[in-house]
């Protein structure tokens, strides 16, 4: 069959390649925990096209215009296909180391509950050994026996996921001649604006086809990849986040410590929901119900019922508000926060309303769960003086999902207050500032120490809201490979962490029916990003010989969000309809 003839027979590894896509779809659908990958132990408790500097209006501003009134300037809040131009919430709407015993880092989960072995804290990359035999997915360590699996189907992991690459002798790599011939056509359609694509073996990385794949564009939220694989790469995928409550020595009361976990929730675990589903016991966020009962047991045991409290957030440095803050689409950033700062706990908006001090509010919520547990808590809490005492006794204690789940559910809801808490402990981990800056540096840093091009790259946050931000195609590429490389499992969460095209996250609502790209649906997995006038996806897609491509597509338009979308979504269509050669 000749390149581009897309609507011929799957051949070579097909067979392979679409059961473990039809598996992963139809685990996906099940599971109660949307597009998370098999279930650990549960917690204790200025470039062209588009770089920076270019289209320099309003509409840059993405997911942080909020409620100016002006509708068709809000930036692209929506990635979920049916809500315009609002950008990567659509994307962005997510839910739910480090410390000892006296530190508010994140800390690493005991081996009683440790979910993964040491050479893989995802379950999902221990998984993928067992799955398939691939190249891309060998190396992954076998999970710890006392992971616990949840008690719904829960989707198939990096096996699956990377099982397609397993094509055989008789499924040969695209030829950039092959491809250009099958992308001629839609690469030229104008909706796309300027465009540029990489579209690479993901077995080893090996560059295929470009179109301007070296030149640093907007990357929106695709920035969530090079967050994703640095915090893997400096961070065990077992580390949990804790929350802790100590007692203050300088107060005679409590301090409330905030370790950087924005989805601790203070919902009933019967109202929880991750990614719009039902929270399970390997996804459910931390509960601050939890820690007051924890406390409040305490505190009467040593014959107390009234206390002074305080919050603890030394943790982060630097300013709270994000460059292009609006209060929708990203949270004050701060180490201590419950439901990511909403307004309404419950709210499955895009670009939920977010309260102006969300630790100071997850203070007065815990003293309210305080005190319907008989504690008292005198006045207002303030903000702590100074940090909490490293070895202050500690009262109560909970902890977040592993790095692994965070990662994964960052990256299918595109979930930008999780991305910066996220890329703070990176931060963290390589001994920078916790704060905007810090975590740029430390993504920087260790992308190019594990050998990343970084040419044309500028980051200036971990979510990528900022406008100023600037990746090539060719980098985001190379990213996705690292990932799938049996060199780097720990970094296996980036591939399972990507929605589903048809079916999960903010590729939910995409590659649907009359969108010219259905045939594609449940073949690729990809990052969405979106700010106005930018639209990027980058990614993996199964060709019709069965092997494992990844893809990243950039796009500066000022065709409607929607239609720019869809355009790009044929594009992937293509290459998932031809082998290319």
């Amino acid at each position: 069959m000749r390149a581009g003839a897309g609507s011929g027979r799957r051949r070579g590894g097909t067979a392979a390649g679409l059961f473990g896509a039809s598996l992963l779809v139809a685990a996906t659908v099940l599971g109660a925990g949307g597009a998370f990958a098999l279930p650990s132990a549960p917690p204790s408790g200025s470039a062209s096209p588009g770089g920076p500097g270019t289209g320099g209006t309003r509409g840059d501003q993405d997911e942080s215009n909020g409620r100016r009134g002006d509708r068709e300037n809000r930036g692209d809040k929506g990635d979920k296909g049916d809500k315009g131009d609002r950008g990567d919430r659509g994307e962005e709407s997510g839910r739910p180391g480090s410390s000892g015993s006296g530190s508010a880092r994140p800390t690493t989960t005991p081996p009683s509950t440790a979910a993964s072995a040491s050479t893989s804290p995802s379950p999902s990359a221990s998984a993928s050994a067992s799955a398939s035999a691939s190249a891309s997915a060998s190396g992954s360590a076998p999970a710890s026996a006392s992971a616990k699996p949840s008690a719904v189907a829960r989707p198939a992991p990096a096996g699956a996921v990377l099982a397609a690459a397993e094509a055989g002798p008789g499924a040969g790599l695209p030829t950039a001649q092959g491809l250009q011939q099958a992308l001629a056509t839609v690469l030229t359609d104008q909706n796309l604006g300027t465009v540029g694509l990489a579209v690479a073996d993901a077995a080893d990385g090996q560059l295929l086809y470009g179109k301007g794949e070296n030149t640093a564009a907007t990357p929106a939220s695709t920035t969530k990849l090079a967050t994703s694989v640095a915090a893997l790469s400096l961070i065990p995928g077992d580390t949990r986040l804790a929350t802790r409550v100590v007692k203050n020595a300088a107060t005679g009361g409590i301090t409330l410590v905030g370790g950087g976990d924005p989805t601790l929730t203070a919902l009933p675990a019967d109202q929880v929901q991750v990614a719009g589903v039902a929270a399970d016991p390997d996804t459910a966020p931390a509960s601050l119900d939890a820690l007051a009962r924890q406390t409040a047991a305490a505190l009467k045991a040593a014959g107390t019922t009234t206390v002074v409290l305080d919050y603890d957030v030394t943790l982060y440095t630097g300013p709270l508000l994000h460059k292009n803050h609006d209060a929708e689409n990203i949270a004050a950033v701060t180490p201590l926060m419950v439901d990511e700062g909403k307004v309404d706990p419950k709210s499955l908006a895009d670009a939920p309303a977010r309260v102006a001090d969300p630790a100071g509010a997850a203070a007065e919520s815990f003293a309210n769960l305080l005190k319907a547990q008989g504690v008292t808590v005198q006045g207002k809490a303030k903000a702590a003086a100074a940090p909490a005492a490293a070895d202050a006794p500690v009262l109560g204690r909970v902890d977040s999902p592993t790095m692994a789940r965070l990662v994964e559910r960052m990256l299918t809801t595109s979930d930008n207050t999780l991305a910066e808490a996220i890329a703070r402990q990176a931060a963290i981990a390589a001994h920078q500032p916790a704060a905007f800056e810090g975590a740029a540096t430390a993504v920087t840093q260790e992308l190019t120490r594990l050998g990343v091009p970084m040419t044309g790259v500028v980051l200036n946050d971990g979510s990528g809201l900022h406008p100023g931000n600037a990746i090539p195609p060719a980098v985001l590429v190379k990213l996705l490979a690292l990932a799938a490389s049996a060199q780097h499992p720990t970094l296996r969460p980036v591939l399972t962490g990507l929605p589903i095209a048809g079916f999960t996250g903010t590729l939910g609502k995409r590659f649907g029916a009359g969108s010219g790209a259905a045939d594609a649906a449940g073949l690729v997995r990809a990052k969405t990003g979106s700010l106005s006038g930018v639209n990027t996806l980058a990614g993996t897609v199964v060709d019709a010989d069965g092997r494992q491509l990844a893809f990243a597509l950039m796009t500066r338009t000022a065709a409607p969000v929607d239609t720019a979308r869809a355009a790009m979504d044929r594009v992937v269509a293509r290459l998932a309809a031809c082998g290319c050669r």
